[in-house]
């Protein structure tokens, strides 16, 4: 079906959202790659970019079906659930993190999801969403 005869309701992705993919999945195969073909610790840490772009590739595709339409980051910055849970780990992790040297990386964090979920549920409820 070209992009011109679509059903009404559904829009094909964005060239950016299919450059975005098809990137991840590319980075994903060549660190990948590089994982199994290079030695000792090149070879672990190019397998553990794998695992990360692979992980952001399945989390990028569950955004883009979850949020089809243009403004996906203005419809994440306003859901208030995704800011509360963010705020919850953050906070989770600073606490974990007594003593240790990035615990204030993790109150930063949560510092700035506080202000995020602010922010969603301020937008929701002058929106009436």
């Amino acid at each position: 079906m070209s992009s011109g005869d679509e059903p009404p309701g559904q829009h094909s992705w964005s060239g950016r959202r299919k450059r975005l993919l098809v990137g991840l999945g590319v980075a994903t195969l060549l660190t990948g790659a590089g994982g199994l073909t290079l030695p000792d610790e090149l070879g672990v840490t190019s397998g553990l970019v794998a695992a990360l772009c692979a992980f952001l590739l399945v989390a990028a595709t569950v955004v883009f079906i979850a949020i089809p339409g243009p403004d996906t980051f203005g419809a994440l910055l306003r859901t208030a659930p995704l800011a509360g849970s963010v705020l919850v780990v953050a906070v989770l992790l600073a606490l974990s993190n007594a003593g240790e040297s990035l615990r204030w990386l993790w109150i930063l964090t949560a510092v700035v999801a506080a202000g995020w979920t602010a922010f969603a549920v301020w937008e929701n409820h002058r929106s009436g969403g």
